[in-house]
Formats: C-alpha cells, sequence, structure tokens
C-alpha cells in the first residue's frame, strides 16, 4: 500500500478522536447518576486487537484511565486467550473490576467489547465509569480502614454481562443483590453499553469509508509519531537523575505518613522512574495496584507534555521499574479504594518534583491532589428510599513559570467536575449551606498556587452515614523552587453541635449523622512557584482586595505592607520587608 499522506492521516487521527468523544458525551448523557451525568468520572477508548494497547481515547474522559484501560483490556485478551473468560461474539461486553487485573479501585466498573470485521476482531472498545456504590462495609465504597479487598465491595473478573447483544440476567442480578440502590444501576449500565455502541457504529462508518488497511496503517504510523514526539521532548532534557518525595497522609488503618520515593533518570531519549525506597505495603486503603501506578505517571508526563497525541506510542519512551515490595505495587488481598483517587495523585506529584528540576519553565508547582472523596448513604423518609451520595471536589493546581495557579481546578488525575449544587440537593437530602473559594489557600510564591474549595452540607432529613478517603490533610501540596506549599486539605463533621475532627484527618468512615448534622471540607490550595518576596506587590494587592488574602496575610506571605485605610502598597516599607 502507498504511504498515507499528511491530510488522510490528520483527518484519520481526527476522526478516531471523535469516536471517543461521542461515546464520552453519550456515556454522560444517559447515565442515572450524577457522578457520572454531571461530574463526567468516566472514560471511553480504542484498545488494539493484538495486545490491547491504547490507539485513541476521549478528550474528555479521565486521565488516570489513559494507561489503566490499556491494561485491563490487554488482561482479558490474555484471559481470553488462556481459557480463563469465554471467547467473544459479536454483541458480546465484558464487565471487569478487579483491581488487580489492570484496574483501580472496585468502584471504577469498566466494559469491554469486541469490534468485528470480516468476521474478526478489528480492535477492542472499553470504557470506564465510576459506579456511587459497589458493596462493600460502607456506603459508597470508601471503607477508609479496609484491611481487606473484600471489604470494599464486589469483585468482578472478566464476565460476559452481554451475549451476543443481550443483557445476561443471571449476572445482573448476582450484581445487583451485592450492591446498594440497586435499582438505579440499570440507567448506568444501559449508558455503558450505549456508549460502546455508538461507538463501533461511527467506527465502523469510518472504517466503510477508508477501508481497514488504511486505518490500520493510520493507527501504526500515529503510534510511531507519538512515540517519536515523546522522545524528541525528552531528549531535550539535561541528561541526569533527579529525585523527588511525595507523602500520603496515612493509610487509613495506622496513623503514620507513607512515603514515595522517586527517583528519574534522563539517558537520551528515555526517562527511568523507579520508586525503590517508596514505603511498603499498607494495613489500609492506600496500595496502589501497578496499572494505577504506571497510569499515574503517564499522565503526569501527559500534563508536561501535553502536545504529544495520546496513544500508546506516547509510554514507549517511559520505563516505570516494577516497585515490588512498596505499597506501590498492590496484590490480593491488599485494599485500594485510594489508589485511583488519592494515591496517584501523590505519585504524578513526586513526579512534578522531579521534573520541575529539569525544566522549570515547563513543570508547575504540586496541585490540590486530592478528588475529596466524599460518600453519604442513608434513607430519606419523604421519598421512602434508599440513596448513595459521591461528592468530588476540585482544588487549587500549582503556580509555574508564568502565571498563577488555576484556581478550583479538577484533580491532577481527572476531568471530572464536581457536580452541581442544585443537582445534588435535587437528587438527595441535603442542603448545601455554604459553597465558595477558599481565600488563603494558594502557597505563596513568585506566582501563588490556586484555591481550593470550602463547602459545608447539612443533612435535612433521615439518618445517613458518611465516610471520607481524601488526602493532604497533614502535608499540603509542595511549592517548588522557594515556594510555598498550599494550605492543606480540612475536613469537620458537627454531630449535634459537637466539632469533630477525624484522627486521620482526610480519613474516616461510617461516621453516623441525623438531620441538622453537618460537614465542612476545605480543599487545598495548589503549591507556590519561587521566591514569594519576587512576587509583584500590586498582584499581592489585587489579590488582598479581592479577598484572597488578608493584608496580614500578605505581609507574613508576601512582604508586602498596606496601608490601614485604602489598602495602597506602602513601597517604602514593602523595601523594608522584603530586605529584613
Amino acid at each position: 500500500m502507498a504511504k498515507l499522506d499528511a491530510i488522510t492521516l490528520s483527518v484519520l487521527q481526527a476522526a478516531l478522536q471523535q469516536v471517543c468523544d461521542e461515546m464520552d458525551l453519550t456515556f454522560s448523557r444517559a447515565a442515572f447518576s450524577p457522578v457520572i451525568a454531571e461530574a463526567n468520572d468516566r472514560s471511553d477508548g480504542i484498545y488494539s486487537a493484538v495486545d490491547g494497547s491504547l490507539i485513541a481515547q476521549g478528550s474528555q474522559g479521565l486521565p488516570v484511565f489513559v494507561g489503566v484501560m490499556q491494561y485491563s483490556t490487554k488482561t482479558v485478551i490474555e484471559m481470553i486467550a488462556d481459557g480463563r473468560c469465554l471467547a467473544p461474539e459479536p454483541g458480546d461486553i465484558y464487565i471487569v473490576n478487579d483491581p488487580y487485573l489492570g484496574g483501580t479501585h472496585l468502584m471504577d466498573v469498566r466494559f469491554v467489547m469486541p469490534v468485528y470485521r470480516g468476521g474478526k476482531i478489528f480492535c477492542w472498545l472499553s470504557n470506564t465509569g465510576h459506579w456511587p456504590d459497589i458493596g462493600g462495609s460502607v456506603p459508597g465504597g470508601f471503607s477508609a480502614s479496609a484491611t481487606a479487598v473484600e471489604q470494599e465491595g464486589l469483585r468482578l473478573p472478566p464476565v460476559k454481562l452481554f451475549k451476543k447483544g443481550v443483557l445476561d440476567p443471571e449476572i445482573y442480578a448476582i450484581i445487583c443483590s451485592n450492591i446498594r440502590v440497586a435499582d438505579q444501576r440499570i440507567g448506568d449500565i444501559r449508558a455503558q453499553a450505549a456508549a460502546l455502541l455508538i461507538g463501533q457504529d461511527r467506527l465502523n462508518g469510518i472504517l466503510d469509508r477508508y477501508g481497514d488497511e488504511t486505518v490500520s496503517e493510520a493507527i501504526a504510523e500515529l503510534r510511531r509519531r507519538a512515540a517519536e514526539q515523546m522522545r524528541v521532548n525528552i531528549a531535550a532534557i539535561p541528561d541526569g537523575t533527579y529525585h523527588s518525595k511525595a507523602f500520603v497522609d496515612s493509610d487509613g488503618v495506622v496513623n503514620e505518613p507513607l512515603t514515595i520515593a522517586l527517583a528519574v533518570e534522563k539517558s537520551g531519549e528515555t526517562l527511568t522512574f523507579d520508586f525503590a525506597g517508596s514505603s511498603k505495603p499498607c494495613a489500609g486503603p492506600m496500595n496502589s495496584v501497578l496499572a494505577t501506578t504506571l497510569s499515574s505517571v503517564y499522565l503526569a508526563m501527559r500534563h508536561i507534555f501535553p502536545d504529544v497525541p495520546i496513544s500508546a506510542g506516547a509510554f514507549e519512551p517511559l520505563i516505570v521499574k516494577r516497585p515490588e515490595g512498596t505499597f506501590l505495587d498492590a496484590k490480593y488481598p491488599r485494599p485500594v479504594s485510594g489508589c485511583a483517587a488519592e494515591v496517584s495523585q501523590r505519585i504524578a506529584e513526586a513526579v512534578f518534583a522531579a521534573m520541575v528540576q529539569a525544566l522549570p519553565d515547563k513543570v508547575t508547582a504540586a496541585p490540590a491532589g486530592s478528588s475529596g472523596n466524599f460518600a453519604l448513604g442513608g434513607s430519606d423518609p419523604v421519598r421512602g428510599r434508599d440513596y448513595v451520595m459521591y461528592q468530588i471536589s476540585g482544588g487549587g493546581y500549582g503556580g509555574n513559570a508564568s502565571h498563577d495557579g488555576l484556581t478550583n481546578g479538577c484533580s491532577t488525575i481527572g476531568i471530572s467536575k464536581s457536580p452541581p449544587v442544585e443537582i445534588m440537593e435535587q437528587a438527595f437530602p441535603v442542603l448545601y449551606r455554604h459553597y465558595a473559594l477558599r481565600e488563603g489557600s494558594g502557597g505563596a510564591g513568585k506566582h501563588r498556587g490556586g484555591f481550593g474549595l470550602a463547602y459545608e452540607v447539612e443533612i435535612l432529613r433521615g439518618d445517613a452515614r458518611a465516610s471520607f478517603v481524601m488526602d493532604h490533610g497533614r502535608f499540603g501540596p509542595q511549592g517548588a523552587l522557594g515556594g510555598k506549599d498550599g494550605e492543606p486539605n480540612i475536613v469537620i463533621v458537627f454531630r449535634g453541635g459537637v466539632e469533630h475532627v477525624p484522627p486521620h484527618l482526610s480519613k474516616e468512615q461510617d461516621i453516623p449523622l441525623k438531620a441538622g448534622d453537618r460537614v465542612r471540607v476545605g480543599t487545598p490550595g495548589g503549591g507556590g512557584y519561587g521566591d514569594p518576596f519576587q512576587r509583584d506587590a500590586d498582584q499581592v494587592q489585587r489579590d488582598v482586595a479581592l479577598g484572597y488574602y488578608t493584608p496580614e496575610e500578605a505581609s507574613q506571605k508576601f512582604g508586602v505592607v498596606l496601608s490601614a485605610g485604602d489598602l495602597a502598597v506602602d513601597r517604602a516599607a514593602t523595601g523594608r520587608q522584603r530586605a529584613g
């Protein structure tokens, strides 16, 4: 076949991306659960028929699933080949959420479907959706003190949920018998399957128009170019080894920090990531399975080099040594509910902290780095039904060489957003008494960190149980190159008028609540970048005028003195403050 011309290659690259984007859109529009329908906690992609490697992923899908879904798809292919899984037929859709088979935590449920052309599998379509409950010891699945994966919920190996296009009633019954609010899951299941069917239809349209061979050639060429582009970017980094550390507050069981120790070696056109020296496997649910650890490195590098197109080729120059014997390589039965939403972000933070030394003009200080997982399960006496509410929340991004950090941005690992307050109040018996910017939370720097979110939610009726698996409550997000850390996460529960702070600060489960009880959360601000005393004094004055910092904070953190009356910058006093 003649070599692909540049225009056709570009058209096919955009077309494959569009297939994934339409799957994402279909999934969100059809889903019942607010965490998918409103927060977009989901992702869709196209994967190789041979080894499950990534071909394309939706631009609005969670970045953490970039690496994860290719490993789970690969596992399905391997299990079919060795007879551990039933062979596929047209119309089959496998369901799998087993973390140790290329996954994340149990709530991230993956569907995998073969696409046939001429009687052979041309590729696989896969998607992941965060189900608001998967059973386990607490509503929502975020068991902060779980010591075994069985306590976290129902674990599914790859099984056919749809056979020749028909939902298997027996598998569906098993699932519904093990999860809460089971009657609502059919909406998410149908939405997840519909997204794959839309993808199949759109992909077949492309193949019919351009031909299977041309599209296959384009896929191979796009992978080759992504690898080449990543190598070119890496080649510009000075050779050497860059070290960093990041810390998890605790594992939820033992109230001591966990360490992520990272050494990044740059040599020629490759980067090697070595996590030797990180903490050993932990008792609680902050272990990370290998697929999540790998994906965390990949997504961090995507943040640094966003120009490289997404495909398996972009990962080829990134060598991640398997972190055996650490909590970053969890094996059965280690609990893992915090791996995708929290530990993954600490891994990315370690990558940023190492790479900012090598690429100070490209890499930011640490972002908030927590998904703010807050699960609330209870019974609504007015509606006469049970519910499981799952709240995620954003935080501040780190400052960088050219500007301040983004305020209330999505988590490092995702493009998901907090569900609208109005939707949450409509769906659940709660009232948001406060929902605003968390002033002062951004770390001081020449370019300060962005600000986190502050909210307070009240239980209006019935009894409920609250669980939290968050992070950055003990340590704020790291500043870079002289910048200060962002403010840490805070959680306060008010029960019967009594204030309760979780012993693990950001983690606790099964807190009983009644009508009138409240939960207050403040998410972290991003780390500051550069010396705070080099920040333009007029920018500091503007931040104070907007209420972001107090005049006292301006003086203490930035060395800027403002006059008491009109908040004007006192240049002479500021000079003395910064010099002294």
